[in-house]
């Protein structure tokens, strides 16, 4: 495994992550989660990311109960906090009242006295970002945090965040967590420009694209009602990718992976990882044997002819 700081702090990270979003306290029975958590563990995964809205804590359980079978000093585990958890007006957002209020919730359900990294889990135009700060500053200073990120934040979210962190003198952010994949690279255009002068490291989510960039979904052929495409509770994100021109660039990528000995999802996590600003990249997992497979992407080093060869295949199909 590979080990990355997270942005400029001096913790450090595995660059492949395990996540819990679609998985874990929802579709995959629990003891599975348990055995990809223990094989993520086992594999040199030090990073586990979860939230607080996966099934309205029930993810959050599971991870907690996977964890606790090692020291809690040997993993860095981050939650998240944004989305509705009740029905009341103060449910939701980034207030200081909810904040605190769902941060000791984290606590309980994750069965931890800190959590490593804390996210907002989508920006509050609704809430001061002065407010939010002191907040996350506040629970850093209680001990009950050690980092502060965000998740889906905007250049100028980001922007606003650290001047306002240098203005009032308070914790800085360390992280986005962002999409970014080789379909998805809106990012690169001026939120890891930002970052990297600002010392804000990305942890991406949606590596493989939800299973687009797996190659199992062929060009003129419906999603089998069994995957995650086949499903309408789950693919709302997919359907500007589930075209006949994208699958088609895929299935190009798929051979050229094959070509280098390796699976496409190999290859687009070694994509991934050639960033520089990427501190972790976050894999999904219902089988113990995708982890062991997705690890062994940190030993892949793409060439600038791969890097090329790539654009080329995917010219047209990217979101930039």
């Amino acid at each position: 495994m590979e080990y990355r700081h997270l942005g400029r702090a001096g913790v450090k990270v595995s660059a492949v992550s395990l996540g819990s979003w679609l998985t874990y306290g929802n579709s995959t029975e629990e003891q599975t989660a348990i055995d990809c958590i223990h094989r993520a563990y086992e594999g040199g995964i030090n990073f586990f990311d979860t939230a607080n809205a996966y099934n309205r804590g029930e993810a959050e359980q599971v991870v907690g109960r996977a964890l606790s079978s090692y020291s809690r000093d040997s993993y860095v585990l981050a939650t998240k906090v944004f989305f509705p958890m009740g029905e009341g007006p103060n449910d939701r957002g980034l207030s200081r009242k909810h904040i605190m209020e769902q941060c000791n919730a984290s606590l309980k359900r994750l069965g931890t006295d800190y959590i490593d990294l804390y996210q907002c889990h989508r920006y509050d135009p609704e809430t001061p970002i002065d407010e939010v700060l002191r907040a996350l500053d506040d629970l850093v200073t209680q001990g009950k945090i050690l980092y502060m990120g965000v998740s889906e934040w905007s250049t100028t979210n980001i922007a606003d965040a650290i001047y306002t962190a240098r203005e009032q003198n308070l914790d800085k952010i360390v992280s986005n967590q962002p999409i970014y994949n080789m379909l998805n690279r809106y990012i690169e255009r001026e939120i890891i420009p930002l970052c990297e002068r600002e010392g804000i490291g990305q942890v991406v989510f949606s590596p493989l694209a939800q299973g687009v960039l797996t190659g199992k979904y062929k060009p003129g052929q419906q999603p089998g009602s069994d995957t995650r495409a086949g499903n309408s509770e789950i693919n709302g994100f997919m359907g500007e990718m589930l075209n006949d021109k994208t699958l088609t660039a895929v299935q190009e990528l798929q051979k050229m992976a094959g070509e280098g000995g390796y699976k496409l999802s190999q290859l687009a996590l070694a994509w991934i990882l050639r960033q520089k600003n990427v501190s972790s990249t976050i894999i999904g997992a219902s089988r113990p044997d995708q982890v062991e497979e997705n690890i062994k992407a940190v030993d892949i080093k793409l060439s600038d002819n791969d890097l090329q060869r790539i654009d080329a295949i995917l010219e047209g199909v990217v979101h930039h």
